[in-house]
């Protein structure tokens, strides 16, 4: 069928140049609504979408608003990307808890962080939602934007939407570990269960044979490689230098999720990025095998992150208004979150019922994790839409790994519905970086004050 969809928050420009590329490559005919409130990202957005339909003549018309409510009726899918604030309030987010000593590498999923991005987040989103349900309600809705977890149970808790969370991180360990073990993803098989960026690969087998013995080998092999991990930060290496975003340029290959490999027998997803800041207590001052979590030039910076991303933001816009015609591998595949939406849609269009990771309510297909919260686990799509797959229960270990995280999401959401500072505060507390509630009030104070515009639901708060 000829799909008519509608990206909310077109100026997250990688993600709408992929998500352009793949619908190309895919030969989908369709037409694309682009949206964002700042009508001079919506523009780059726009303009760069036209030159690469332009450039391979594809059967693709594009739209562009400020106002989704314009587009949205008659849409068949809807995906959000949306991220109030931008970059500049998401520096806030990371550079406020540092002056308490609280490093950390991403700063959108857990974390401080990712508590006061979810109060900006869900009000945001929870509104996106109910004009979702007025006006495309057979639409089909994914949503991509962070923290994961938290925006999708507020908006199923305030809305009662279908809303389908995706994010590329199991897709990526799964190739990882394959990678590692040295065989065919395809011949890979694993359950993975969790919590978004703390989701665990357990019952992992090759071709039917069990795998852990041989990972156990492997983790053996590189953490006796691996620094200490509690040894002192190497000091004089905060000079900004553009090194990849991931951090592989200064970061070994992920010691702590191969520790906790060895305590667990499952590996998490994904990798030590994210997961690093769901254990805060072992990583105090940020001090992380003698690096710093997040600091430029130490572990996996979050400074050249926002660089990168300005800077990629600064040559699309530039590509965009150039009248010269796109370089011949320009679409070239783009990697990123956008990856398996246009094989998710095939799947279902064509009822393939192929197997994806997606974050959806636990109606019970996770047997021994809260009901109703929402779980990352596997799913078919098929025409029925996406369906979660169940799964055998978790070891009671990783339950344990995320039974707080699970009731924080819980609370933040309802800070975040409410406009609570005594639930934002409870969060923080649950979330385990502060050091004390004395300090968890300062922090929550400062934060909500430097947010203020974005938070009209704590009414003066801060």
């Amino acid at each position: 069928m000829d799909e008519k969809m509608v990206l909310i928050g077109a100026g997250s420009a990688m993600f709408t140049r992929g998500l352009v590329a793949d619908m190309i490559r895919s030969g989908v005919k369709a037409e694309l609504s682009l949206v964002d409130i700042d009508p001079q990202a919506l523009e780059v957005a726009q303009r760069m979408a036209e030159k690469m339909v332009q450039a391979r003549q594809a059967p693709i018309r594009i739209r562009a608003a400020v106002d989704r409510r314009q587009v949205l009726p008659g849409s068949t899918v809807v995906v959000t990307t949306i991220g109030v604030g931008g970059r500049r309030a998401w520096e806030q987010d990371v550079f406020i808890p540092r002056k308490y000593g609280i490093y950390m590498p991403v700063g959108d999923t857990t974390g401080p962080g990712g508590t006061s991005r979810a109060l900006r987040m869900i009000p945001a989103m929870v509104e996106i939602t109910r004009d979702v349900l007025d006006l495309a309600p057979q639409a089909l809705y994914f949503n991509y934007a962070n923290p994961m977890a938290v925006v999708c149970r507020a908006v199923h808790k305030a809305t009662g939407a279908r809303m389908t969370g995706l994010c590329i991180g199991v897709f990526e360990v799964h190739h990882y570990l394959a990678g590692v073990l040295g065989v065919d993803p395809a011949d890979f098989q694993f359950q993975a269960v969790g919590i978004n960026h703390m989701t665990w690969f357990y019952d992992m087998k090759v071709k039917g044979q069990d795998i852990h013995p041989r990972l156990h080998q492997i983790a053996a092999q590189r953490l006796a490689a691996a620094p200490a991990a509690d040894i002192p930060v190497v000091e004089g290496r905060d000079a900004p230098r553009p090194v990849p975003p991931d951090g592989s340029a200064v970061a070994s290959d992920n010691p702590f999720s191969w520790k906790l490999f060895q305590v667990f027998d499952a590996f998490p997803a994904v990798l030590d990025r994210h997961v690093s800041e769901f254990y805060p207590q072992f990583f105090r001052e940020g001090v992380y095998y003698g690096r710093r979590l997040g600091v430029a030039e130490n572990a996996f910076s979050f400074e050249n992150t926002i660089y990168w991303g300005d800077k990629i933001y600064e040559e699309m816009r530039a590509e965009a208004f150039n009248p010269a015609p796109l370089a011949p591998d320009y679409l070239d595949r783009v990697g990123g979150e956008h990856e398996q939406l246009m094989e998710i849609l095939d799947s279902i269009r064509n009822d393939r019922g192929k197997r994806f990771s997606a974050n959806l309510p636990n109606t019970g297909q996770a047997p021994n994790l809260p009901l109703g919260l929402v779980v990352e686990g596997p799913a078919i799509a098929d025409a029925h839409g996406v369906r979660p797959v169940a799964v055998s229960p978790l070891p009671s270990g990783l339950v344990g790994t995320l039974a707080t995280r699970f009731q924080w999401v819980e609370v933040t959401a309802e800070a975040a519905l409410e406009g609570s500072r005594e639930k934002f505060l409870q969060a923080l507390v649950l979330d385990g970086a502060v050091r004390s509630i004395d300090q968890a009030e300062q922090l929550a104070d400062e934060l909500l004050a430097a947010h203020r515009q974005y938070l009209p639901q704590f009414k003066g708060e801060g």
